[in-house]
């Protein structure tokens, strides 16, 4: 279950986004929308291990080589 809480009351117009993009934003926009279950799993294989790759650094030789 994920929902979305908010402790204080805010107007919608008081947020920044919605004054600089006023023309985007509908006029009938209240509140956030109710709580709602949401269904999230994530499909794990067995016998598998997580990925772990370290960054791939190229030195500056090869650098200057790809450039030519």
């Amino acid at each position: 279950f994920a929902s979305l809480r908010v402790e204080e009351k805010t107007e919608v117009d008081a947020l920044p986004v919605v004054r600089e993009f006023v023309d985007v934003f509908p006029d009938d926009i209240l509140d956030l929308p109710p709580e709602r279950e949401v269904e999230f799993s994530i499909g794990i294989v067995p016998g598998t291990s997580p990925i772990s790759m370290a960054p791939y650094r190229m030195s500056a030789a090869e650098l200057e080589k790809l450039k030519e």
